[in-house]
């Protein structure tokens, strides 16, 4: 592989995370508040055990680390409070961060045009090893957060 396909693999993912991020961070909050077709929870998800069970999400996920406030957004690692506005405010911000996540993961075919077979095997498994643990992680602590705020409010069906 020549220089410039290097330089171009080590570099795009780096610029590609920082721009999706950036630009997602400037979102209003908004466009998240619901879910949608993506981020919506599914049966097979178990509301999260799957998450916990096959993955043992508990052990590894807060070793991700947190990009948003790198870019200007606000950090997600703790549970400021257990009110609703704050729950609500970590829903909206769970749908940002997996969405962001899926839009950089849909960029890996970029790389495909330049890379030869081998190489793209590689810049695929890089993808999925950065994106992957941090969706699965968002909708995990969806669910966490949905059984609190029906804690909170026990009269509401879904957030």
């Amino acid at each position: 592989m020549t220089a410039l396909i290097w330089a171009a693999n080590v570099l795009g993912w780096p610029v590609i995370h920082m721009t999706i991020g950036f630009a997602v961070l400037r979102v209003p909050s908004q466009a998240f508040a619901c879910d949608t077709w993506l981020t919506t929870p599914r049966s097979w998800e178990r509301e999260g055990n799957m998450y916990r069970d096959w993955f043992a999400i508990r052990k590894w996920k807060s070793l991700l680390p947190d990009g948003a406030p790198w870019l200007g957004g606000h950090a997600k690692k703790k549970l400021l409070s257990r009110n609703l506005a704050c729950i609500s405010y970590f829903l909206i911000e769970t749908r940002r961060a997996e969405i962001a996540h899926w839009c950089m993961l849909v960029c890996l075919p970029l790389f495909f045009l330049w890379n030869p077979p081998w190489a793209r095997l590689v810049v695929t498994t890089y993808a999925v090893a950065a994106n992957l643990p941090c969706i699965l992680a968002q909708r995990y602590n969806r669910f966490i957060l949905r059984r609190i705020a029906r804690a909170l409010r026990p009269s509401t069906v879904y957030l």
